[in-house]
């Protein structure tokens, strides 16, 4: 991945992860269950895909 698609992919994780915390401290009851495995799935595969994008650039 090139550097300036880390990035951006940095920011919307960043975004992500921001949006399940708000939702998380929600009430209970007023929590959309859907919504929250949606953005936990989305901010877990981002991380994944940083994370690996990052071991290849400091092994190479």
């Amino acid at each position: 991945m090139s550097n300036d698609a880390l990035i951006i992919l940095a920011i919307v994780s960043t975004m992500i992860w921001i949006t399940v915390s708000k939702e998380a401290t929600k009430p209970t009851k007023a929590v959309n269950k859907r919504k929250m495995i949606t953005l936990l799935s989305a901010g877990t595969l981002s991380a994944i895909l940083l994370t690996v994008s990052l071991f290849q650039h400091l092994l190479f």
